[in-house]
């Protein structure tokens, strides 16, 4: 069961200074109405950030039987305690910032180049995480808590 989908934590937070290029690990970061993650490289606004879920990658990686990090997916914050599927179109407070949740991160062929069949495990029940855009600036940090705005 991944957790309540009121209130959930910050485990890790990942900028792509560029594209395609190696993570950089924070322990926190500033996140930037209309743009993204300072330090990020230039995203689509509307699709600024990636939330991935501890949980829904845990359960992908028991499904393949293997054992990769969740930085392997790429995605911007990884979180633990939130069934980021139930969030689109919600609201989140992050830290000092908020997101909206726009949708899927839809997996790509890619995610087969870090392991045969991940790309298939992650489209399950959204198990590649969600996206949206910055609406309000904030320091984002490791440990912060991530929840649902009403």
């Amino acid at each position: 069961m991944i957790g309540s989908p009121a209130e959930g934590r910050v485990e890790e937070i990942l900028v792509y200074p560029e594209r395609r290029g190696a993570a950089r690990e924070c322990e926190e970061v500033i996140a930037v109405a209309g743009v993204g993650l300072a330090g990020d490289h230039r995203r689509n606004p509307s699709r600024a950030v990636t939330l991935l879920s501890v949980e829904a990658w845990e359960e992908a990686m028991a499904a393949m039987g293997a054992g990769l990090p969740p930085r392997a997916r790429r995605a911007n914050l990884v979180v633990r305690g939130l069934d980021l599927g139930s969030l689109v179109g919600r609201s989140l407070r992050i830290g000092g910032a908020e997101m909206t949740v726009r949708g899927e991160t839809v997996p790509c062929e890619r995610m087969d180049l870090q392991r045969a069949g991940l790309q298939e495990a992650l489209r399950i029940e959204m198990r590649g995480g969600v996206f949206g855009p910055v609406e309000r600036s904030g320091r984002i940090r490791l440990g912060d808590a991530v929840s649902v705005v009403e």
